[in-house]
């Protein structure tokens, strides 16, 4: 397509550029493309009623031909010319959500091309909030065909820089009205059928649709299912909102989702894989590795769908490998956050339980009489092996009345091996350890039997060499000579590679 210079001129609802805004509808009118802010995402203009506008909008953007365009309209008055047989529950819903982010689907009069319709008999029709959007289509003549203004596929802009990522040198002109209110697609309904059927769910929601005009169906498509019909209404076929990198949604309750999305990293960053994670503010504290974005609230889902497409541009512009996403409840605007998130992911899910159960233990903690040599120093070594799971390693004493540094012997003997134990300080063992996800791990017979005694034997507690099948016990160098700690070390050099085995091996690879 060749170039051509994109006009980007600022206008918000507060503060609106008049001139700018009759600038645009002059470029519409003479068959021009306008990207402009709605309270949804930015839209990419064009002249509704022009067969040829139409076609530069598909080339623009790379969209496919046969899926529909939306038409906006600035009043109830401009229905009447593009639509027929509106039924009175499509008038209700006008009335209550008109304008904003609902697009109702009509019989299309002869005054709509096929060209903006995707070669449809009907025509889906907006009335957009944000003041811009409606000046502008009143500028234009009343009629302003608009899809958003992103290459097909890739996340719909909420701010004008997202279309000057995709489109500078493609369009005319881009009004820039910041960023959007609610950054989701429109909820479309076919009025066309009874009862009306959701086939894009948005911000106006079934809760707020039945109690105005009765029943309502949802299409299945809406639900996860591909179909292979011509699409009534845009992002019902084709893959959308797709980031670069492979988008994966991972499903069950929060905490399996998040003990999940931590594995999934782990073993992917083994792999050498860039990695990123879609989480919340509730859970964004329990992941520590990969790039983390903070999506939104889940008490506030609002925010979620806000930032969910802005979200997926920045992890392109991380350039991640691979992005693991919580998923969200399917009620409310949720519904439109999964419907959104599953086309981006072109409907790849996976259940959290699935990888969660092939871990037996996430947390191993050595436990010593002081914490100030062997568990330390078993703590560290096993962190610097390669195991493929995700664990948290830790160290713990049972005699530790405060928290001292690491012994100065054990620490020399580390970095002999080129490793340090040096910012590590005791801990004591705590009923904090007792846990079903937890492997105790003792140095000697009397810290095992001293912890079942207190815990009861229901309990993973084991001396390390019992855990890894070998015989005695790992004996402590205090007092000794360094070559002592050094026959320690080597020792626990033994143990901990016969641990690693043992813990690999209860994940395939």
């Amino acid at each position: 397509m060749e170039s051509m210079k994109t006009i980007i001129k600022k206008t918000d609802e507060k503060n609106r550029d008049g001139q700018a805004i009759q600038e645009a509808g002059a470029v519409l009118k003479a068959g021009g493309l306008v990207a402009f802010p709605t309270e949804t995402v930015y839209g990419l203009g064009a002249d509704a009623l022009n067969e040829e506008a139409a076609a530069k909008t598909y080339k623009a953007k790379g969209r496919p031909s046969d899926n529909p365009l939306i038409v906006h309209i600035a009043d109830m008055d401009a229905l009447g010319k593009i639509a027929e047989n509106i039924p009175q529950s499509a008038v209700r819903l006008a009335e209550n959500f008109w304008p904003g982010p609902l697009t109702m689907i009509f019989d299309k009069s002869e005054a709509v091309p096929y060209g903006t319709t995707g070669g449809l008999d009907t025509v889906a029709v907006r009335m957009p909030a944000n003041r811009v959007a409606q000046e502008l289509i009143q500028a234009a003549g009343g009629y302003v065909s608009a899809p958003s203004a992103n290459t097909s596929g890739r996340p719909s802009p909420t701010m004008a820089e997202h279309v000057r990522a995709d489109l500078d040198g493609k369009i005319d002109m881009i009004l820039d009205g910041g960023s959007v209110e609610i950054g989701l697609e429109s909820t479309i309904v076919d009025m066309t059928v009874d009862p009306p059927v959701i086939l894009r769910p948005g911000a106006i929601t079934v809760e707020m649709i039945e109690p105005v005009i009765g029943d309502v169906t949802i299409d299945e498509t809406v639900l996860g299912n591909e179909s292979h019909k011509a699409p009534k209404a845009p992002g019902m076929k084709y893959r959308h909102y797709a980031p670069k990198a492979k988008l994966v949604i991972v499903e069950g309750n929060i905490k399996e989702e998040v003990l999940a999305i931590r594995q999934l990293c782990y073993a992917a960053m083994r792999e050498g894989r860039k990695v990123g994670i879609i989480a919340t503010g509730e859970t964004i504290c329990y992941y520590r590795n990969g790039v983390i974005k903070n999506i939104g609230s889940r008490e506030n889902e609002k925010t979620i769908a806000k930032n969910l497409y802005a979200v997926l541009r920045e992890f392109d512009d991380e350039d991640v490998d691979v992005i693991y996403s919580e998923s969200f409840a399917a009620s409310g605007i949720g519904n439109a956050i999964m419907n959104r998130l599953e086309k981006a992911a072109g409907h790849l899910r996976i259940s959290a339980r699935e990888v969660t159960s092939r871990q037996k233990y996430r947390r191993i903690v050595f436990v010593s009489d002081t914490d100030t040599c062997r568990g330390p120093m078993a703590a560290e070594l096993l962190r610097q092996c390669d195991l493929y799971q995700e664990y948290v390693i830790d160290s713990r004493g049972m005699v530790v009345l405060f928290p001292e540094p690491v012994n100065q012997k054990a620490e020399a003997v580390m970095k002999s091996a080129r490793m340090t134990i040096a910012g590590h300080t005791a801990a004591a063992f705590s009923e904090a350890e007792i846990d079903s996800e937890i492997l105790l791990l003792t140095m000697d017979t009397d810290q095992k039997k001293k912890i079942v005694s207190e815990y009861g034997t229901d309990i993973s507690v084991y001396t390390l060499p019992e855990y890894v099948g070998v015989d005695g016990e790992v004996l402590n160098p205090y007092g000794k000579a360094l070559n002592s700690y050094g026959e320690c070390m080597e020792k626990l050099s033994e143990l901990i590679n016969k641990l690693t085995k043992k813990l690999n091996s209860f994940t395939e690879e």
